[in-house]
C-alpha cells in the first residue's frame, strides 16, 4: 500500500475558520484581512527553518533596486526567491499546498472572491527575508499578473519568526484607505498567516527599519491569488506598486 504525504496544513480547522470567520474577514477595517495562528505548527515552523535557503547563495534570487518617484528604495535589505526550484522539498511542499484546490476552496469561503487562481510563477511571490535596518515602504500592490494580466485579488503571508520581540519591531502596518491613519498592527510571530484582499487602495508595509540582532531577520513566505476580471465597481486599470512615504505625512513629519 502507497503512503501518500503528510499534509502540512491542518484543512478541517481550516474550514472551521471559513465558516466561522468569514463575516468578520470581510467587514475587518481598514480592508478585509484576517491574522491565523499556529496556521503552521512550531515544529513545522523550525523545519522550514532549518531548510530555509541561504538567499544571498540561490540564482534567482531578488533584491529590489528600483526606486520611488522620490528617489528612495521602498525596501533595502531585503531579498526574495520565487524560483521553486531553488528551495528545499518541504518548502515546495508547502507551496504545492498553498495553490492545492482544498485551500483554495478555503480562501473562497472565507473571503467570498470565488474562481480564484494560483501563480505558478509566485511572481513577486516566495520566501522572503529582511535584514536588520531593513524595511517595507508601506505600499498597494501592483494589480496585474505580468505573464497573464490576471487581477491580484488576495495575499497570503506566512511568517517564520518564533521567538520574535516586540521591540524589534516589523509589524506588519495596515493603513486606512485614505493613507489617514494607521489602523492595525500585526507581529510577525513565527506560524501566523495574514491574509488581507488587495485593492488599489489596500496599503500596507513595515515601513520603519528592523531592530533586531545582527543575527536574526524578517522570514516569510508569501503567496498571490488571482482571478479573471474584478468585481463591478472595482477600479481594474492597471498599475505598478503604489508606494506611500509616510514620513511625509503631516502626523508623522
Amino acid at each position: 500500500m502507497s503512503v501518500g504525504i503528510t499534509p502540512l496544513l491542518d484543512y478541517e480547522k481550516l474550514d472551521r475558520i471559513a465558516e466561522q470567520s468569514s463575516h468578520a474577514y470581510r467587514n475587518a477595517t481598514p480592508f478585509p484581512h484576517i491574522a491565523l495562528d499556529e496556521f503552521l505548527k512550531p515544529a513545522i515552523v523550525q523545519k522550514i527553518l532549518d531548510r530555509f535557503p541561504a538567499l544571498k547563495e540561490k540564482p534567482g534570487q531578488t533584491s529590489d533596486v528600483a526606486k520611488t518617484e522620490s528617489g528612495k528604495l521602498p525596501q533595502p535589505n531585503k531579498r526574495w526567491l520565487s524560483n521553486q526550484a531553488g528551495v528545499d522539498h518541504l518548502i515546495r511542499q508547502l507551496y504545492w499546498e498553498l495553490n492545492s484546490a482544498p485551500f483554495l476552496s478555503f480562501l473562497e469561503k472565507l473571503t467570498g472572491i470565488t474562481h480564484l487562481i494560483p501563480d505558478p510563477h509566485m511572481a513577486g511571490g516566495g520566501t522572503h527575508e529582511t535584514l536588520r535596518d531593513g524595511f517595507l515602504m508601506v505600499h498597494a500592490d501592483f494589480n496585474k499578473h505580468p505573464n497573464f494580466q490576471l487581477d491580484r485579488r488576495l495575499n497570503v503571508l506566512v511568517y517564520l519568526n518564533p521567538g520574535w520581540q516586540e521591540e524589534w519591531g516589523g509589524d506588519l502596518e495596515l493603513w486606512a484607505r485614505d493613507m489617514s491613519r494607521l489602523e492595525k498592527s500585526i507581529s510577525p510571530i513565527g506560524g501566523r498567516c495574514v491574509i488581507f484582499t488587495t485593492t488599489r487602495d489596500s496599503f500596507h508595509g513595515h515601513p520603519h527599519p528592523l531592530n533586531c540582532p545582527q543575527e536574526n531577520t524578517r522570514k516569510s513566505i508569501a503567496l498571490y491569488y488571482y482571478t479573471n476580471g474584478r468585481p463591478e465597481g472595482e477600479d481594474a486599470s492597471p498599475h505598478k506598486t503604489i508606494w506611500k512615504d509616510i514620513s511625509e505625512l503631516p502626523d508623522h513629519q
